[in-house]
């Protein structure tokens, strides 16, 4: 008999409580992530990627409502009393938020807030977690660690504080890891040590990893498996290099067409220069509009009023995932004109 998934959702919708009344926010979100295996998800901002982390930490809003299935190592969570999620958070599945000064706690020592979840669900003194978190600050490669176990969030870098953050989840040995856009707002050297600081550490443990992103090159370098997400849809998914390697929605592939590449200048609009690549500029193409507002999302493909090869079929259904390689799927009836089909 095979051993379950580490984590299996099995067609998750998500119903949000708004002012202009209840409107579905995730259309059958589903996908499975092993142990040691590395899944991201992609998209723009408002197309559902953070909700997706929210419901599997059961850190919904208020007043949502929750349908399908979510597993963890075979046991069902959708329907748990809090004290159960309560339970897991911190200790089973963990999160690594995108703002980490946001994400701590301004009035209290990093130490105290790495030994918290440690005296919460292994029943630490504060002597045994204070060494506990030391050593989880080293792990993480936190320069002078010792020395800052007392130090508050103020007086470390975004980038020392994304590793407390990143220790904090690791303190209870996780089964599953999502990270939320882990390096927002540092810059390209400190976001490649993070990176590679996630990875090394889940490939240590023998962790799920759910990586939350809107940088291509991140999932290029970092995930086995991607999800493009859009208006609360899943519209493809694949291993990384199959999908990168054929692009197959008109989505994926505006996305992918928009990504800024090094030696190209941008050309100031109306400068009437065509150039060439690396030399005189040349203008990223962009995709039209903006994501649809939950409360107006078509009854057809969500990315329909957006894409250039929509018909009128693409406005009436909502279309099914289409197998395009084996473990490579994507939802549009358009794969031959987008040139995703084989």
């Amino acid at each position: 008999m095979s051993c379950p998934p580490l984590l299996a959702l099995d067609d998750l919708r998500v119903t949000l409580a708004t002012p202009r009344g209840p409107v579905q926010a995730l259309h059958g979100v589903s996908f499975e992530i092993d142990r040691g295996q590395t899944l991201g998800l992609i998209g723009e901002s408002g197309c559902g990627k953070s909700l997706t982390a929210l419901a599997l930490m059961g850190l919904l809003p208020e007043g949502a409502r929750v349908t399908g299935s979510l597993r963890l190592n075979g046991c069902e969570l959708l329907g748990q009393p809090e004290a159960d999620w309560c339970r897991l958070r911190g200790n089973r599945l963990a999160m690594v938020f995108q703002e980490p000064m946001t994400a701590l706690n301004p009035l209290h020592p990093i130490g105290a807030q790495i030994a918290e979840p440690l005296r919460l669900h292994q029943g630490l003194d504060a002597h045994a977690a204070r060494a506990q978190a030391l050593r989880l600050l080293q792990r993480v490669q936190l320069p002078q660690a010792a020395s800052r176990l007392d130090a508050y969030p103020h007086q470390l870098s975004g980038g020392q504080r994304q590793r407390v953050v990143i220790a904090i989840a690791l303190a209870c040995g996780p089964d599953l890891l999502i990270a939320d856009e882990p390096t927002t707002a540092l810059d390209v050297t400190i976001q490649r040590e993070v990176l590679d600081l996630i990875n090394e550490l889940v490939a240590e443990d023998g962790m799920g990893l759910l990586l939350i992103s809107h940088d291509l090159g991140v999932m290029a370098e970092t995930v086995q498996r991607m999800l493009v997400m859009y208006a609360g849809t899943v519209v493809e998914s694949g291993p990384t290099d199959a999908l990168f390697a054929r692009l197959a929605h008109p989505y994926t592939r505006g996305l992918f067409a928009a990504r800024p590449r090094l030696g190209w200048r941008a050309e100031a609009p109306g400068d009437g220069q065509r150039g060439q690549r690396g030399r005189h500029g040349h203008r990223l193409p962009t995709i039209p509009g903006r994501v649809p507002e939950l409360a107006e999302l078509p009854s057809g493909c969500g990315f329909a009023d957006r894409c250039a090869l929509a018909i009128d079929d693409c406005r009436r259904t909502a279309p099914p995932a289409l197998e395009i390689a084996p473990g490579h799927a994507a939802r549009c009836i358009r794969l031959v004109e987008a040139g995703g089909a084989a």
